[in-house]
């Protein structure tokens, strides 16, 4: 209600109702259903699954600081866009997705291959350092593309910071399944998450393919991480944040903490969209801002706590 009602234009709260049952083109009504109603709709999905693809990437790796964009998924997915942008100029929209799903799904093989390397094998730490250095080599890449060409800058420069604003509703819609299939196999996967967060020995010893799972929650980031990107671009912080949040309220049950966290990354992307449009109202900045000014400091937190550790 609030972020339907919030923004550069004040809505009255009546129109709401009226807007989605008797449209009758005014203008209130037509900023409802074509700008704030598909904006907050993809806020909602954006952050729950940026949150469980967090919950999930926490938990395979059993490292605190991992979620998909300090691993560098998320600008693996941005660099693939802004690379097809580039080279074919405006493409159809299924052609972005695809092609945000090709760079989330290598960019996550390359970071476990070079967080595997040496002979102690994938560590926490290793993974952080090679997620780290892989997204700011993504990063200037994707810059270095952007310089070359400004005409792919101006079309994709607010995508870039992280958007939920003036997204495509067709988009969208294209979208939408692979984020609804990824949050169903992520809600299917908490009792083998929850065995495997206890150890892959123990794991084991209850019977569980744990080759097998982890490969199907890799599936589960990369679709998710992937769709959201593509709708929204590289927003930050959400899927490190949340997963933390979940687990005080409810444990390390991921039967619960999945959707848990799903339930509180809408939220919160939701307000930092809301915060986003009010700040410098009547001009508002990209919501990836926002998250960042929000989820910057705790990371710092986080960090220097496991260090101490």
């Amino acid at each position: 209600m609030a972020s339907i009602l919030l923004g550069a234009a004040e809505i009255q709260p009546g129109s709401i109702f009226s807007a989605l049952t008797a449209f009758d083109g005014s203008t209130d009504h037509l900023i409802i259903r074509t700008v704030r109603l598909p904006r907050s709709l993809i806020a909602l999905m954006v952050g729950a699954a940026l949150a469980v693809a967090g919950t999930i990437t926490q938990g395979l790796t059993r490292n605190p600081l991992a979620s998909p964009d300090i691993l560098g998924i998320n600008s693996g997915a941005a660099f693939a866009m802004v690379a097809i942008l580039s080279i074919f100029g405006s493409v159809a929209s299924i052609v972005h997705t695809s092609f945000a799903f090709v760079g989330a799904g290598l960019t996550t093989v390359v970071v476990y291959l070079l967080g595997s390397l040496g002979q102690s094998g994938m560590t926490p730490l290793k993974l952080v350092v090679a997620g780290s250095a892989l997204t700011y080599l993504l990063s200037s890449l994707t810059t270095g593309i952007l310089i070359l060409n400004q005409e792919t800058l101006d079309e994709i420069r607010f995508w870039l910071a992280g958007s939920v604003a003036g997204r495509d509703i067709h988009l969208f819609l294209q979208v939408l399944p692979y984020m609804g299939v990824g949050l169903m196999m992520a809600f299917a996967l908490g009792k083998p998450l929850t065995a495997l967060a206890l150890g892959e020995d123990v794991a084991k010893g209850l019977g569980l393919r744990t080759g097998w799972i982890k490969a199907i929650a890799m599936l589960v980031v990369v679709l998710l991480a992937g769709s959201a990107v593509a709708i929204a671009g590289p927003i930050w912080f959400i899927g490190l944040v949340v997963p933390h949040l979940a687990r005080l309220l409810i444990g390390m049950d991921y039967r619960w903490l999945v959707p848990y966290a799903a339930c509180l990354g809408a939220i919160l992307l939701l307000l930092a969209d809301i915060g986003a449009r009010l700040i410098i109202k009547p001009q508002e900045l990209p919501v990836g801002i926002m998250t960042s000014l929000l989820g910057a400091p705790f990371f710092i937190y986080l960090a220097r706590s496991r260090v101490k550790q």
